[in-house]
């Protein structure tokens, strides 16, 4: 089996927001709408204090809450651990919105485009009029990955195959792989360091580590 999985080494993250800006390129996201987002936390208590730059998105849940709270089916679980999101299966409800702890989602109600009425070139080859008036979300790059599979590439391994935000940083702070391969290496990198998932105690069973030895940062 395969289980695709992100790890952020928190030690590395320089908070740059390149990874932001490789997202939103590669998907043509509306303004606003940021389906990778870098948060900038401060941790420790006076005067032991720390800024921590902490990237999120979608987790890729082992139990996606709102995969249960999609009355329309159009948020799914593939095999292989990528929670999908179908436009043209969804209603624009947004209980997946409410569901998410993690904040992750985004209901686009109108078309827009970064800048005045026209697309930019990356805008215009990526729209999709089947994405407004419904829930977006990142995909962990699925269709690169399935592209990248089908010539033969390794997601995490070859950038042909590999998430843009993982391709885009500078930091070498962002690992994409199969946790359920031993020797990947997201599988390495969480057997070598302390790392923590973020709100383990609702058991959503996240697919993104964070390499951190501080304890957990809740966001």
């Amino acid at each position: 089996m395969t289980k695709y999985a992100m790890v952020v080494d928190l030690r590395r993250c320089v908070g740059c927001q390149t990874c932001t800006a490789a997202c939103k390129l590669a998907n043509a996201t509306p303004p606003g709408v940021m389906w990778r987002r870098v948060v900038d936390v401060e941790t420790g208590t006076f005067p032991n204090v720390q800024r921590v730059f902490v990237p999120t998105s979608c987790q890729h849940c082992d139990n996606p809450p709102c995969v249960a709270a999609c009355p329309s089916e159009a948020t799914k679980k593939r095999a292989d651990g990528i929670v999908t999101q179908d436009y043209e299966m969804c209603i624009g409800c947004g209980y997946c919105i409410t569901a998410c702890p993690y904040e992750a989602r985004f209901k686009v109600e109108d078309v827009d485009f970064a800048y005045g009425d026209e697309p930019m070139r990356h805008e215009a080859e990526k729209y999709n009029d089947d994405m407004n008036g419904v829930v977006q979300k990142c995909t962990f790059c699925v269709d690169t990955i399935d592209e990248g599979i089908a010539k033969g590439l390794t997601p995490g391994v070859d950038p042909d195959a590999t998430p843009a935000c993982v391709n885009s940083c500078i930091a070498n702070a962002l690992t994409f792989g199969d946790l359920d391969d031993p020797d990947s290496n997201v599988s390495k990198k969480l057997r070598d360091n302390q790392h923590f998932r973020m709100h383990e105690d609702e058991g959503t069973g996240s697919n993104m580590y964070y390499l951190w030895d501080k304890g957990e940062i809740r966001l």
